[in-house]
């Protein structure tokens, strides 16, 4: 029997399972990479070769996933025992690509095991761990195209690489303190001041002292500092750029993260999960510090922290000798992407780090830490990068070879490669010229990986898009795919469901087919396209992008379209008192004449409006913080009341009126009602939008998709009011529901339409 397994098969410890497996069965032939992903030829009786493949399925291991195969029979060669054979490489290629994992238990036990030959040694791995993604250069994975072909094995870790028994069999980043890389500890002047162990020692003295260490880890830079020192704390805001956006925290163990946050099954789960994403937990003692004396700094006003366990060798041994969190956030400025060469950290971080400490094995592709949240069923992947990336996708529509670019904001990369999809890493927003260089070398990167040129390159529809704009300089068919819809079919490959489909996909901005910002859509998704089935009713963004920082404009822009000019005399409205007259002068000139203030239907800016007229804040320090207090006020109130809208039809379409909503709004502000009812009730209103609209449309498959669906209250509630009325709602679950997620459903749009013109 010969075998073709395509799906996530390498770097697994699949061909030493395989090997086992036939030799306890008393079976002949051989196992081999491919470029596809893993053939098999096997010799025996009929009845053993379906035991076998039966086996197969059923003990692979358990990161291992088989999206395609193809099996045939042949006469059989007579092969005397069963080998693995060397990789073929000839084929095109298609194979999964294995993420990053956290460092396995027998590992763990290595580098703390005195008398080991790997005593805290940073570089320890076998096949259950280690890095993939970022180290991998082409297919198939084998060592010599990875970075660490640099590094020649010793004898003892050449008897481990090629022994079938050992766990380090073809564990293609093996190494030890003999033969692999090692750690440097340098000043900003990139003079070495400690190498080896002495390194890592000396680089935990200095973060125990309050100074700032940039250290280079699996896939990029972090920047760490005592998370329980104020004044490092704030050093690192001030040097990084970042006013207010929450910093992601290590804790050394569980019990330490217990001390400050309460901790359930599902969040265990995640926090030690292979992936080791940053997980979202509530902290015990809010306002204030938790029992480990963290920093008022390092989440201001946010109820949660951003936690994650160290991952690699070299955290567990940092975070073993400090005993305290640390920060550990991305080496890098706002707004940039991570640096990855310590050269270029030099360069870029070199006013931010006050030592570098770092290791001599490239990193190929940027890997950011992951951003997971928590929910009742599982968990919303906010960032997908380390851990949950590359994320192999299967489907029914094998095409040409297409590439994706995705959005603007939270930028990823997708290929569409035979049957099945491969969604990138989170690369960043595309803004600046180091992430512009980031989105194309992440291109490359991804490209030379499977040998591919895109027949067709897919982008957004929004000419001003750094990712559009790289798609047209490429001199390839350029297909250019509808915001919103993307993401709608981005969540309905990930949940594997079919159409018909009503996709809700509500987010700050997208550009609309009739040139508006949209971003509270229903679209009705049949087996060739789309139809905008139902919107939010229009108002105007006084400033266009200056109302996605300042949520007070949007709330000026929604009230303008109740009240009109009457608005500016309003006295009693405290949000329009908040202005400055000149200002204030300004904005009603704009909205008047329509001047700089386009239309929109988004939902996000709705959100942003409600949180600023409650008070929560007229301006946001970053993307997103106004629907997160929004959000947060909330979470305090035990409320089921809700406020009143309607929905009228305008030629053939559903309009959502908000109008009843915040006039509503406006008077329980007036009664000065608590901010977390008020906060509630609009979330609760929004999630009956999302029910009544989709019993006005008819269709009983709801896929909730978007950015506002990171938003826990909102999933959870429409999820449940939309299940006690009869529908059948889906979620996000590998896919991020924000712009992560865009280039998945741009292969996915493609892929429909070549399908229909077959």
């Amino acid at each position: 029997m010969h075998l073709e397994l395509q799906g996530t098969v390498q770097g697994i410890g699949f061909r030493p399972f395989v090997y086992r497996l036939a030799r306890s069965m008393a079976l002949s032939g051989w196992v081999r990479n491919s470029s596809r992903g893993a053939e098999i030829e096997i010799e025996g009786s009929a009845q053993a070769l379906d035991k076998f493949k039966g086996r197969l399925y059923s003990e692979k291991p358990r990161a291992a996933s088989i999206t395609a195969e193809k099996v045939s029979f042949t006469h059989s060669p007579g092969y005397t025992e069963f080998i693995i054979a060397s990789s073929n490489d000839k084929a095109s290629k298609s194979a999964g690509i294995l993420p990053d994992l956290a460092i396995c238990r027998a590992c763990l036990k290595d580098i703390f095991e005195t008398g080991n030959r790997r005593y805290l040694y940073p570089f320890t791995n076998c096949t259950n761990c280690g890095p993939r993604f970022s180290i991998i250069e082409r297919l198939p994975y084998d060592r010599h195209h990875t970075t660490m072909k640099a590094f020649t094995m010793c004898d003892e870790c050449r008897e481990e690489y090629e022994n079938p028994l050992d766990r380090r069999f073809h564990a293609q980043p093996n190494a030890c303190p003999r033969c692999g890389p090692q750690m440097e500890l340098w000043d900003r002047k990139g003079k070495v001041l400690e190498r080896r162990n002495d390194a890592v020692q000396a680089a935990c003295e200095a973060i125990r002292s309050g100074k700032i260490v940039a250290v280079k880890g699996l896939g990029g830079f972090q920047l760490m500092v005592d998370a329980r020192q104020g004044a490092a704390v704030s050093d690192l805001r001030r040097r990084k750029g970042r006013e207010e956006k929450p910093l992601a925290l290590m804790y050394p163990d569980m019990e330490a993260i217990r001390k400050d946050c309460d901790i359930n099954s599902n969040e265990l789960g995640l926090l030690s999960s292979a992936a080791a994403p940053i997980v979202l937990l509530r902290r015990k003692s809010f306002p204030g510090v938790g029992s480990s004396g963290l920093s008022d700094l390092i989440a201001p006003g946010n109820p949660y922290l951003g936690i994650m366990m160290p991952y690699t060798p070299l955290h567990h041994i940092i975070t073993a000798q400090l005993g305290f969190p640390v920060v550990a956030t991305s080496g890098n400025l706002s707004d940039e992407p991570i640096c990855i060469d310590e050269h270029e950290a030099f360069h870029r971080l070199g006013k931010i780090a006050d030592l570098f400490l770092v290791h001599n094995r490239p990193i190929f592709r940027q890997m950011d830490d992951s951003v997971v949240r928590p929910i009742n069923d599982g968990a919303i992947i906010l960032r997908s990068a380390r851990g949950y990336a590359p994320t192999i996708i299967s489907t029914d529509s094998p095409g040409m070879p297409v590439l994706a670019v995705g959005a603007n904001q939270k930028n990823s990369l997708a290929l569409g490669i035979g049957k099945q999809v491969l969604a990138s890493q989170h690369i960043g927003d595309p803004g600046s010229r180091y992430s512009s260089e980031a989105l194309a070398n992440n291109v490359d990167s991804l490209l030379r990986a499977y040998d591919l040129t895109p027949k067709v390159i897919i982008c957004d529809r929004h000419p001003d898009y750094i990712a559009t704009q790289y798609a047209e300089r490429q001199g390839r068919p350029v297909v250019k795919v509808q915001h919103h819809y993307a993401h709608v079919l981005s969540c309905m490959v990930d949940n594997k469901i079919e159409t018909p489909v009503l996709g809700v996909t509500w987010d700050g901005t997208g550009l609309g087919d009739d040139s508006t910002i949209w971003g509270g859509e229903f679209l009705y998704i049949d087996k060739k396209s789309y139809k905008r089935v139902g919107h939010f009713r229009h108002f105007r963004l006084p400033g266009g992008e200056a109302a996605i920082r300042e949520p007070g404009r949007a709330a000026l822009g929604v009230l303008y379209a109740i009240y009109g000019d009457s608005l500016f005399s309003k006295e009693e409205i405290t949000l329009v008192k908040a202005f400055k007259a000149p200002e204030l002068k300004v904005l009603h000139r704009m909205l008047a004449r329509g001047i700089n203030s386009p239309i929109s239907s988004s939902a996000g800016r709705l959100f942003d409006a409600a949180a600023a007229l409650i008070g929560l804040g007229r301006f946001s320090g970053f993307e997103g913080q106004a629907a997160m207090r929004l959000e947060f006020a909330a979470e305090q109130a035990d409320s089921d009341e809700v406020y009143g809208f309607d929905i009228i039809q305008e030629s053939g379409i559903h309009v959502i009126d908000w109008e009843p909503m915040f006039i509503e709004m406006l008077d329980d502000i007036k009664k000065e009602r608590a901010p977390s009812l008020t906060a509630a009730k609009f979330h609760n209103t929004m999630a009956d939008i999302i029910v009544e609209a989709a019993r006005l449309i008819g269709e009983k498959k709801v896929a909730l998709t978007g950015g506002c669906f990171q938003n826990r209250y909102l999933t959870e509630r429409a999820i449940r009011r939309l299940k006690s009325s009869g529908f059948t709602p889906y979620r996000h679950r590998t896919i991020p529901p924000n712009d992560g997620g865009i280039a998945t459903g741009q292969i996915m749009a493609a892929l429909r339409s070549a399908k229909e013109k077959q």
